[in-house]
């Protein structure tokens, strides 16, 4: 009889042919849709039902087990159960796959798999379009192998798409979200200012970026982009009228159209060449003289490039300065080892400039000379450092930035506020003009040759844009014409009562102008009869009009509001609505009009703005798309983004 030791050891050294297997009964679901079948000696491989594809099952007494297999079916990979999913219930995919056992065993954490999604190719080509267009991709990416490579391996059944199906899906979801704008647009209750946003590119081509500025029913400024027109010829005078008058017919402003602001260096003829799109199909808009020919960023950043010319040769020594100090981590150390040394105090962090932005220019000339103690000693501590700046050069750097610092800080309202007021700029406009006054009846030659060159330029803008601006403030109760008394008097001196007068005149012409627009139809009461009174509202117009105020001149003789910062201005005006029923239309439009058609992070360019060359590779009504519908899509995901913010802190406080 053979011992338990010997029966083990036997057992032990029996080769797996000999070995008895048990085989207990297969209980997973997923053998519905798969059998086994040897394929060589030790080697078994499922076989789906389906679609006849192997996978690995066993090798020798190695079990691959079957995770591989429920996920062929569970990720909708099988193309059997693809054609066959609108009548298979999918039991499986809801089940999770635990064996069925009267005694309770040990428990393991399991995962349902997820829900069986159908394939829909037309739903995945409309979210690589709103891929790229919110991205900014290429539309050629669809024909880059690694793109294909990569949606293969998600999804095998995905048709490869062509440029042209990309663009068509593109433009598509354009003409989709367009028609979401314009629906919103309808209801807009006052006037829209625009303003021209002009691109250059390599080809000579030029792109009119057209965005309407507008206040909403509840009183907020808004933007809209809505055009992004390609001008073959740029320079011709009749250009940008034409991209407003496409732009007015496009959209359906015509008797909407309040201002145009642009900030493209345009000729007199382009400028009168606008002002018909305002007067003539928008009558009673002051003949058009709401046509601000070129806006305030622009305006600075032609300032900040004049004065940067003059000091050009000081710019470059202290350029170079910064350079030796900033290409060498030697060079920097020293330079910092020195200033510790010599206890400057300055926080300021040495920077090279972007000769592109002036701002930069501007932030390293300030920099520099906070730290000019450690830039003239440096030459003792760096052997390799030769030119220090002269005591001279320092007094420029000085006046250069005395005449920078009041444009960086304009300018920067502009980054700053989400959409700064007229009223804003025209107190930073008259100041900068009276601060060039000032300087250049100053002695030193060198200040006082920068600041006339600036103040020619100011005085253009001021003569084109002071009227929009005074109208601006005018309609600011804590300011309205005593502000524009005030500062019209330091700037024109004997002529400031002319000036005055002007500003007057126009904003009680544009009052008429909205007094004589005809009213909206006024609601009936209720079951839509009139109330009977219509006779007694002609009566008392008739009896008492003559005697009293108008609404503009009953607003102006009040009291000026106290200066808080925090006023809103706009919210103002929505509160007093119903005292100034005409009036508050005509405060609407004009707090509206735009003081700059720079973009929000372009202020301080020192040129144009200039279109890829990939985009001017494009049709020109693909490249308007893509731009419009990309930014439709960021402000409805930035929203969309911002309702959920809200949503968050409303619950976490309840």
């Amino acid at each position: 009889m053979e011992t338990a030791l010997e029966v083990y050891n036997d057992t032990e050294t029996r080769s797996p042919e000999t070995q008895p297997i048990k085989r207990r009964k297969k209980k997973s679901m997923v053998w519905e849709h798969f059998t086994i079948e040897a394929v060589e000696p030790n080697c078994r491989r499922a076989f789906c039902k389906g679609c006849n594809q192997s996978f690995a099952y066993s090798n020798g007494n190695k079990v691959a087990g079957t995770s591989h297999l429920k996920r062929h079916i569970a990720k909708g990979t099988c193309p059997a159960l693809i054609h066959t999913q609108d009548n298979d219930t999918n039991q499986l995919m809801t089940t999770p796959y635990t064996p069925k056992s009267d005694t309770p065993r040990r428990r393991y954490r399991t995962q349902t798999p997820s829900p069986y999604v159908a394939f829909n190719q037309d739903k995945c080509r409309q979210e690589i379009a709103k891929m790229i267009i919110m991205h900014d991709y290429p539309l050629h990416m669809v024909q880059h192998p690694g793109f294909i490579s990569f949606v293969q391996s998600i999804q095998p059944h995905f048709d490869a798409m062509s440029f042209n199906n990309v663009q068509g899906d593109c433009v598509a979801t354009y003409l989709a979200e367009k028609q979401n704008v314009m629906k919103s647009l309808e209801g807009i209750p006052g006037r829209f200012c625009l303003t021209l946003d002009f691109w250059t590119s390599k080809l000579t081509l030029g792109y009119v970026f057209i965005t309407a500025h507008f206040i909403d029913s509840d009183w907020k400024i808004q933007k809209k982009l809505l055009n992004v027109c390609m001008e073959s010829y740029p320079e011709a005078d009749e250009a940008l009228s034409l991209a407003v008058a496409n732009c007015v017919s496009e959209w359906g402003l015509e008797g909407k159209l309040f201002s145009v602001t642009f900030n493209h260096l345009a000729s007199p003829s382009a400028v009168e060449n606008i002002r018909p799109q305002l007067c003539i199909k928008n009558p009673g808009i002051l003949d058009g003289q709401l046509v601000i020919g070129n806006c305030v960023a622009r305006t600075f950043s032609s300032l900040a490039k004049d004065v940067l010319e003059k000091g050009k040769d000081v710019i470059k020594i202290i350029r170079d300065s910064v350079k030796h100090v900033k290409t060498s981590e030697s060079h920097e150390e020293r330079f910092i080892e020195l200033k510790e040394q010599l206890q400057v105090p300055s926080e300021k962090v040495l920077s090279l400039d972007d000769q592109t932005q002036w701002n930069t220019t501007y932030k390293m000339l300030v920099a520099a000379s906070e730290l000019k103690e450690v830039f003239s000693c440096l030459d003792t501590a760096d052997p390799d450092y030769k030119k220090p700046p002269s005591a001279e050069d320092w007094r420029h750097v000085e006046a250069l930035c005395t005449f920078l610092k009041p444009l960086f800080e304009a300018a920067s309202t502009l980054q700053s506020t989400g959409n700064p007021s007229a009223v804003t700029f025209f107190h930073e406009v008259w100041k900068t003009q009276s601060d060039l006054s000032r300087a250049i009846a100053g002695e030193d030659p060198y200040v006082a040759g920068i600041a006339k060159t600036m103040k020619e330029k100011v005085d253009k803008y001021w003569r084109d844009c002071s009227l929009v601006l005074a109208m601006a403030v005018v309609m600011d109760p804590r300011f309205k014409m005593k502000l524009v008394e005030f500062s019209f008097s330091k700037i024109f001196g004997e002529d400031a009562g002319k000036n005055i007068k002007t500003v007057d005149d126009g904003i009680h012409e544009l009052f008429s102008e909205y007094m004589a627009l005809p009213s909206p139809l006024k609601p009936t009461s209720e079951g839509g009869k009139a109330d009977g009174l219509s006779d007694f509202d002609t009566y008392i117009m008739e009896t008492t009009g003559q005697n009293l105020k108008s609404e503009l001149d009953q607003y102006l003789d009040e009291t000026l509001l106290p200066r808080v910062q925090e006023f809103d201005v706009l919210d103002w005006w929505k509160q007093n609505k119903l005292k100034y029923p005409t009036l508050s239309k005509m405060a609407r439009d004009i707090l509206s009009i735009p003081v700059s058609a720079a973009a929000f992070d372009y202020v301080f360019d020192m040129e144009p703005r200039e279109m890829d060359e990939y985009k001017t590779s494009l049709r020109p009504e693909t490249v308007e798309a893509l731009i419009c519908a990309r930014e439709w899509l960021l402000e409805n995901a930035s929203s969309s983004a911002a309702e959920q913010m809200a949503s968050a802190i409303i619950k976490s406080e309840a």
